[in-house]
């Protein structure tokens, strides 16, 4: 029987309707530290990394991102997923602020707490299917085969805790190829390795329109030695290799797709760390039995090479007065090595989280004291550490991206971190008007 043109005109369209399709799929990875100058300038710095420095030449590159206030993985990460910053977005550090440390060092881990939509809800509201593999704050997510990021203890209940809060069924059926999934605490180099295995695995068994991939170990490593040692060089140096892998399998998967680049803050060598607990406690306005807090009026949140100072009750002025003079005093200290103090304006200014109501911004080599019971300046218990004012050079992070509609060896120069997500949206063909930034492409 012969169809009428306009009936099958009407059926194509339906199809259409019915299952839509990116204007360009994407895959985004996050390598987390890597600093723009080991891309760029990789033949200087004695770097092999091919993969990478192929996006230089293929694609779009910044120069430099600038970050977010703090210059942190969790708060930076969750920048790079929506275009705001921490004040609107809600994620102001690595860990939940928790005086009492009723949360047992619990991080920032559930997607509930991010207060506007991400490319994951954009990608979803435009019908497309999204994939994550341990991109931060993702448990939860909007996400249709989802392996977010958590742990607890570093047992073998970790990987049962992360099945349980992946999409269900997908990681029993991936272990089933591929073997055991790495531990969620696992930020080693071989962790980063069992990871890509699975992200290339849900690659091409679902072909997901949008997918976020996260690569921890160069930060590991950065941490443990401090960066430029040989052991962060070779570590930076295997991450390529598990980025080409990502690409091989996304171009197999997608031919026209776009795979972006991204990272979330730089590095810097540190040689001490700064107790900031102890003058606050001195001045009575944190309370201790033995080494538990049991009263608080002001408290730092550390944020390794800065720290928020948070008010327990904001409008208390006669506590916001103590802690204004507190503050002035111990900037004018060199002993604590206080770069600046922005005062709750700098912070609104800066984009930092709306809990804080100051935040104290180290100068390099120095870093916060994870405890109250130590000496005032010890040595640091990292070599590397992040966290510092964004607007330091050694602080700004990574930004590539090459595929279809990135206009080959492009220089898109010094760009801003909440430029990444709109760039992502306009590529992907999804809205995400929430953004503070805008397209880099146009």
């Amino acid at each position: 029987m012969r169809l009428p043109s306009s009936f099958i005109a009407a059926s194509l369209l339906a199809l259409s309707l019915s299952t839509p399709a990116a204007a360009a799929p994407v895959l985004m990875i996050s390598i987390d530290g890597l600093r723009p100058a080991d891309v760029v300038h990789a033949e200087q710095r004695g770097l092999h990394l091919p993969n990478l420095q192929a996006f230089l030449v293929q694609g779009a590159y910044a120069e430099t991102v600038r970050g977010v206030l703090p210059t942190l993985t969790y708060p930076s990460h969750t920048t790079l997923i929506t275009g705001v910053s921490p004040a609107r977005h809600g994620i102001g550090g690595n860990l939940t602020f928790d005086p009492y440390n009723k949360n047992q060092q619990g991080w920032d881990w559930y997607a509930s707490d991010i207060k506007v939509p991400t490319l994951w809800d954009a990608a979803h509201e435009a019908g497309l299917h999204t994939a994550n593999v341990h991109w931060p704050v993702s448990v939860g997510a909007q996400v249709d085969w989802n392996l977010p990021q958590i742990w607890r203890t570093g047992t073998a209940d970790d990987r049962k805790l992360v099945a349980a809060l992946s999409t269900p069924g997908l990681l029993p059926s991936l272990e089933k190829e591929l073997g055991p999934y790495a531990d969620g605490i696992d930020e080693s180099l071989a962790g980063d390795q069992n990871r890509t295995r699975f992200a290339v695995a849900l690659l091409e068994s679902r072909k997901p329109d949008f997918m976020t991939a996260y690569l921890t170990s160069l930060d590991h490593e950065q941490h443990a030695s401090g960066p430029d040692t040989p052991a962060s060089r070779a570590v930076l140096e295997q991450i390529d290799v598990l980025v080409g892998q990502l690409v091989q399998a996304a171009h197999r998967v997608h031919p026209d797709g776009v795979v972006a680049i991204v990272s979330d803050h730089g590095f810097l060598p540190v040689k001490n760390d700064v107790n900031l607990y102890a003058p606050f406690i001195q001045a009575g306005l944190i309370t201790l039995d033995g080494s538990t807090v049991t009263d608080w009026k002001a408290m730092p949140w550390n944020d390794g090479g800065s720290a928020a100072i948070v008010l327990r009750d904001p409008s208390d002025q006669v506590v916001r007065a103590k802690v204004a003079a507190l503050l002035q005093q111990l900037q004018a200290n060199p002993d604590y090595a206080i770069a600046k103090v922005l005062d709750q304006a700098g912070v609104e200014k800066a984009g930092g989280t709306t809990q804080a109501q100051w935040f104290v911004l180290f100068k390099p080599d120095y870093e916060m004291a994870p405890r109250p019971d130590v000496a005032m300046l010890s040595s640091s218990h990292y070599h590397g550490m992040h966290g510092y004012d964004p607007a330091l050079p050694q602080m700004r992070s990574t930004f590539l991206i090459a595929g279809k509609g990135v206009p080959a060896g492009k220089d898109l120069g010094d760009i801003d971190m909440r430029d990444i997500a709109p760039t992502v949206a306009h590529l992907l063909g999804v809205s995400l008007p929430t953004a503070d930034g805008k397209s880099l492409i146009p």
